[in-house]
């Protein structure tokens, strides 16, 4: 099912991923067309506006009506909202990639600057340094400040003696949980945020 919902979302957007398609749909948005029409409209061939539509139509964004001899083309607002909602809603987009391990990244970079096995807090952990790409460096105080009791009141030699434990310096350690805002100070009082 939801691999049906990614091939349907890859049609839309390979069938809007074209200027005239485009044009088009904005064409019919407002009036109905036939295929001369359009192909006067667009300046392109018959035969090119059919083979356009034939792919609005397999998305069922546009509809046709015969009349005589000549079909007339008409966009389905209705279809195009329902799938616009679809297409457009974060929830939905966020599950097309349910089955991405996100923390993959993390672990990469936990693996990268961490000695130890950091998924076990038994181990023993050190850092070997503080990464400067800010992206990766707080990644790693968000693992650094998981050490520290959220609502507990820390001071600062108590602080320091957690931080000894991972890197040796711990003053600069300490700064950086301060500047990234996962941890505050007041005088000479600090708590996770």
């Amino acid at each position: 099912m939801k691999n049906e919902k990614l091939q349907n979302m890859l049609r839309f957007f390979k069938a809007l991923a074209d200027e005239s398609r485009l044009k088009i749909i904005g064409i019919l948005a407002t009036q109905e067309c036939s295929v001369e029409e359009l192909a006067v409209l667009l300046e392109l061939k018959e035969p090119t506006i059919s083979h356009h539509l034939t792919k609005l139509k397999q998305l069922e964004l546009v509809r046709m009506r015969p009349e005589g001899n000549t079909h007339f083309y008409q966009l389905d607002k209705e279809v195009w909202q329902s799938m616009s909602k679809e297409v457009f809603n974060a929830e939905k987009i966020t599950s097309f990639a349910d089955d991405v391990n996100l923390r993959t990244w993390e672990m990469k970079v936990l693996n990268t600057y961490i000695d130890g096995d950091f998924q076990n807090s038994e181990s023993m952990q050190y850092l070997r340094e503080i990464p400067s790409a800010s992206k990766k460096r707080l990644m790693i105080l968000k693992w650094i400040i998981d050490k520290f009791e959220v609502g507990v009141n820390y001071p600062v030699d108590t602080v320091d003696e957690i931080l000894k434990r991972y890197y040796p310096d711990f003053e600069t350690l300490r700064k950086a949980l301060i500047d990234s805002r996962l941890m505050k100070e007041d005088n000479g009082i600090y708590w996770r945020t």
